[in-house]
This record gives structure tokens, sequence and C-alpha cells, in this order.
């Protein structure tokens, strides 16, 4: 199969890699400069440098010769979220697409699903998610991830891509949940950072992982998602990763900002984009129009804008009246 990913950093690159053992695999560059050094030194220099790219995998610039490529295949969209609409709009009316971004769109707070809808609404669509470091992608550790889609045969079509030796690809026809779990989960990641970062213990760690996967079920349920399906790799595994993987970098924001340090300066030194950071506002206000309380985010909001110390935010979460935990 002809197979195009629009995105040439750390996940895209480990997932294009990946294929590329049994497809045939495209993988854009929007930096000509970062293209033409992975094609003579058969590494992503600039994000999983310590990786050799397999001689199968082909790298351009050219979006034209990307879309071209798979156009009668898969197109693979690797940006983050902020990007998501302007990829779609570059593909043909009813291309078959997969995203793995991850996030609420920081201006419109629209899920990947949303906008879809308004962008490419007669293309198949769906979203690849899950539990997954790209660099441990890269290097063939065993990972499993989730395709979701409304479309039953998409959702095959990317497990049939991407499965293999050392990717588990599981399907699902509820998008609703698998993006509401990857987006949310980075919130949580940011919180858990503090907690770590202010020595609170695994005790902290514990009660606020599980807190906030009751928050992001309450959200992804009043979005139109299913409650069981952040019992799976989208939801709960997901947020495992997230919130105690030191690679993860949303996990790192919350572990500086809890010794101190200011978010512009940890954001320039991370280097990468940490979703969490970004969507964190849009999730509370999603929240707040359906009625969905969470506390737990709405915290990580006021500390990102520098409205609440991150040890304020913990006093003032364990504050809180008891009350029955479902």
């Amino acid at each position: 199969m002809k197979l195009s990913v629009l995105g040439a950093g750390a996940w895209g690159t480990a997932l294009a890699l990946h294929a590329s053992d049994r497809h045939d695999v495209l993988l854009w560059a929007r930096d000509a400069q970062q293209a033409a050094s992975m094609r003579s030194t058969r590494r992503n220099a600039r994000y999983l440098p310590e990786v050799a790219l397999p001689a199968a995998l082909a790298v351009t610039a050219d979006s034209a010769a990307a879309i071209d490529h798979a156009h009668s295949g898969l197109y693979v969209v690797a940006t983050p979220m902020s990007a998501l609409a302007e990829m779609l709009a570059m593909l043909p009316e009813q291309a078959r697409v997969v995203w793995l971004s991850k996030g609420f769109e920081a201006d419109t707070g629209r899920l990947g699903h949303e906008i879809a809808g308004v962008v490419r609404p007669l293309a198949v669509g769906g979203v690849l998610s899950g539990p997954s470091f790209a660099i441990e992608v890269a290097r063939h550790q065993p990972t499993a991830l989730v395709a979701a889609s409304a479309d039953d045969g998409l959702a095959a079509q990317a497990a049939e891509v991407f499965h293999g030796d050392t990717l588990r690809i599981y399907t699902s026809n509820d998008p609703i949940g698998v993006e509401v779990g990857g987006a949310v989960k980075n919130v949580m990641a940011i919180a858990t950072g503090i907690a770590d970062g202010l020595g609170l213990g695994l005790n902290a760690r514990a009660a606020l992982i599980t807190r906030g996967l009751a928050e992001i079920t309450r959200l992804g349920v009043a979005l139109g998602a299913r409650a069981t399906t952040f019992m799976g790799l989208a939801g709960l595994g997901d947020l495992v990763l997230t919130t105690t993987g030191d690679l993860s970098r949303n996990r790192q924001v919350g572990l500086q900002l809890a010794q101190g340090h200011v978010l512009e300066d940890i954001l320039c030194a991370l280097g990468h984009v940490a979703e969490g950071v970004y969507s964190a506002a849009m999730v509370v206000e999603r929240a707040r129009r359906l009625g969905v309380e969470m506390p737990i985010t709405e915290a990580v909001v006021e500390v990102l804008e520098g409205r609440l110390a991150p040890a304020a935010a913990v006093e003032r979460l364990m504050g809180r009246d008891a009350r029955a935990e479902h």
C-alpha cells in the first residue's frame, strides 16, 4: 500500500520507518533543509537522532509529491493539533486519512474529528492513538495502539498498515473517546509532574492518575464517547504512560513548574510541543459548557497562567469536600 506520512517529527518518523518495512512510504517534512539532511544522513537529527532510517523510506519536502503519492492509499497526518486543519485542507476531498494529533485545537476547542468534519467532510477519517513514546516505536520495542474511526473499514485498514511483530494495533469505532483520552491525559501529566516535582509521594501520584481518569471519562461521555473506551489503550493506558514516564514532555513541564521555572523558559528548552500546555484552557472551557466538573484540569490551567502557585494548587485540591467516589 502507498502511504504518505505528513510531518517528520519524532512520532511521524517513527511510524513511517516502522511501516516502510512492508509498504511504500513517503515521509513529508515541512523544512526542505531537514528533508535533505534526512535523505543524506539517513537520520532525523532534529527529533530521532538515535535511530537510522531504513533505505526503503523516502523523504521529501515537496507537499504536492506527498499528496500525489498516496492518492489511492492512506494519508497519515503527524503534526501537532495546531496544524491539523492545514494538513487536512491539502488532501483530496475523499481522502482516507488518520491523524496522530492529540489535543483540543487551542483557538476553537475542536477535536480532530470535528476539524475534519468542517475542513474535509467527504474524507474518511480516523485517529491513531495510545500509550507510546516515539523513540520506543522507532527502536521496535513492543507497543500497542488503537485505530479509531466511525468507518470500520478505515480502522481495519490502519490496523493492517501498522500492525506488526512489535506494534499491535487494536480497532475501535469510538473516535471521540480515543481523541478525548489522548487530549486530556496531557493535562493530567502536567498535574502529576507538579506533584512529583513537589515530592508529594506515590500516594499522591496514584490519586491524581485515578481522579484524572474520572475527569477524562466525565468529559468524554458528555461529548458522546463510551465510558468503556477510557479503560482501554487510549484512556487508562495512555494516561499511565504519560503521567509516569519521564520521556513525557507534559510531565517534564509539570516537574519544572514545581521547581519554580518559568513556563516560557521551560517550553523554549523543551524544543518539542507539549500539547497539554496549549489545550488545557480549552479543555476547561468545553467542560464548563457541558456542565462537567474538572477540578484537576482547572488547577493546572491556573498554574500555567501564573494565577496559582503549584503548592497552592495542591492545597486547593486537597481541601475539597468529601464526596462519593462515583
